[in-house]
Order: C-alpha cells, then sequence, then structure tokens
C-alpha cells in the first residue's frame, strides 16, 4: 500500500464513510493516477480537466458517473493532500434525475417465481420486502431478524445509519425454511458466503447482482432489472397502497424527504388521481378529415 493510499484510506476510515463510498473513492484516485503514469500528488488541475473529458467522450460515462469521480478527486486533493479545490475550473457537471424503472407487483413475482435456486429465491423476497440495498442485504446478520417484534434491523446503512424496518409474516416463513436448507447453520450471517454457502463471510454483492439478473432473464422481464429496482418497487407500492412519504423515508433511511418525493413521479395512484387538461375540453367526436 502507497503512502497516499494509506493516507487517503486512514482519512476515509475517520470520517465514517460506507465501505462502498471508500471503494469507489479509491479505485477513482488510483484510475486517475494511471490515466497520466503518475502519482496523484503529481497532478493539477489540467490533469483533472483532461480526466474529466475523457470519462465524458471515451469512456461515455454519464453526467451523474462523472460528479461522483470529481467527488473521489475532490475529497483526495481537499482531505488528503490537504489542497484547495476550485469549482470555476473543474466544475461538477450539471446533475441529471433519471426515473428509475419500476416493475409492477405481478412482475415482482415474476420475477421471484423465476429464481434459479431457492437461496436466490430468498435474496430476491428479502430485498422487495424489506426495500434494503444489496450492501445492507448482504450484511445481515441472524440476530437482525426480530420475530417477536416483526422487524429486521438494519445496520450500518448508507451514511452509517441503522434502521428498523417491517418483518414480512410470509418473508419470516421463507427464512426459516432458508435456515433448514443451510446445512452448516451460520453464528452471524444471515447469508453466509462461499459456494455452500457455509462460509465465515457474508455473500458479496456481486452474488445478489447476479441472482437478480438471472431471474429477470429466465423471467422474460423486458425491463433493465437490477437489485435497486426492488427497493424502488418496493417503495413506490407502498404509496400506492396508502404509504405516507415520511413512512417510506424511514423505511428507506433517506436524510431528506425530498429524496422519497421521487416516487410521487412513480406512483401509479397519484398520476391516475390527476386529470389531463385535454379531458375537460369539449371537443368534437370527430375531426375535419374524418367528416
Amino acid at each position: 500500500m502507497t503512502r497516499l493510499r494509506k493516507m487517503m484510506l486512514e482519512e476515509l476510515q475517520r470520517l465514517n464513510y460506507a465501505e462502498t463510498t471508500i471503494r469507489h473513492y479509491i479505485r477513482t484516485v488510483e484510475d486517475f493516477a494511471r490515466r497520466f503514469n503518475r502519482p496523484p500528488d503529481r497532478l493539477g488541475p489540467r490533469h483533472i480537466r483532461e480526466y474529466q473529458a475523457e470519462l465524458f467522450q471515451k469512456r461515455k460515462l454519464s453526467p451523474n458517473s462523472v460528479t461522483r469521480h470529481l467527488a473521489a478527486l475532490r475529497f483526495f486533493y481537499i482531505k488528503t493532500l490537504k489542497r484547495s479545490w476550485s469549482i470555476a475550473e473543474t466544475p461538477y457537471p450539471k446533475w441529471v434525475l433519471h426515473l428509475p424503472t419500476i416493475l409492477s407487483q405481478e412482475e415482482v413475482t415474476q420475477l421471484i417465481d423465476a429464481a434459479l435456486t431457492p437461496y436466490h429465491r430468498t435474496l430476491l423476497m428479502t430485498l422487495y420486502a424489506t426495500g434494503a440495498r444489496r450492501a445492507e442485504l448482504t450484511h445481515l446478520k441472524v440476530s437482525d431478524i426480530d420475530s417477536q417484534r416483526m422487524v429486521i434491523r438494519i445496520q450500518g446503512g448508507k451514511g452509517r445509519k441503522d434502521r428498523n424496518v417491517m418483518l414480512s409474516p410470509k418473508l419470516l416463513h421463507e427464512l426459516r425454511a432458508h435456515w433448514h436448507r443451510l446445512q452448516r447453520k451460520p453464528s452471524s450471517w444471515l447469508f453466509p458466503g462461499n459456494r455452500h454457502h457455509s462460509g465465515d463471510q457474508p455473500i458479496d454483492t456481486k452474488t445478489v447482482w447476479n441472482a437478480c439478473k438471472e431471474a429477470a432473464k429466465r423471467a422474460g422481464l423486458r425491463k433493465d432489472v437490477h437489485p435497486h429496482t426492488l427497493r424502488h418497487s418496493f417503495a413506490t407500492h407502498l404509496l400506492e397502497t396508502g404509504a405516507d412519504l415520511r413512512t417510506i423515508q424511514i423505511l428507506l433511511g433517506h436524510r431528506d424527504l425530498e429524496e422519497t418525493t421521487i416516487y410521487l413521479h412513480l406512483s401509479q395512484r397519484h398520476l391516475n388521481a390527476t386529470a389531463s387538461p385535454l379531458d375537460s375540453l369539449q371537443l368534437k367526436d370527430e375531426s375535419p378529415q374524418d367528416q
């Protein structure tokens, strides 16, 4: 481990950044240094601008992805090197708001029923029943399942925040079946890793990703489905069945209610409750060409 990498890693950990953010920031700075074949502390604003242009033009990254790369470099220069960072010289691209893909409840059923293995089925059911992120799912512990209070404790979520979510009776039944299927009962992790699901470490997020992708393919779903799609579907379906935004915000672990309002754009109940102004016009039954 190089001195600079060690310094940056220690600073990220000291500030309690999430593991996924730490990995992304470290990889970005390493990629930046490889691009110019120099140590990153010997690179400046000109190199950052060139790198930013390459991310757009050659690698075809989205504005949001480029912003995340720049955030990593900004952290490295300000927090690790204690240097200034000029927004004027390296402006962030305008953030683009994309509405996420949502599955209907029928499509969620198709997805879960198409799971490749019972283990994958349990993963998909847990994602949809809790709205957990895939990293949160992989780090669930047996002790996080509280069948007395019918809640699941999600620890160390985004921003290092813990939260409780509902424990569905149907999910509880599935988790008990999952427990009985495990040849070696885990002492800690709910979803232990390795080929036989008997490891001392949890499964990795790639396993969750592949479980979702494989099930979507087997179900014949034409939408772009990934683990976060189930989180979005969880929130949207709750909103459609009458849950309020504040409750959904707490269940998702959002810091700001504004993050949660995106589901208003996706809820059929809210979209259909507002009539189009076209419907209030008194139009003729036929167009001139039809007469």
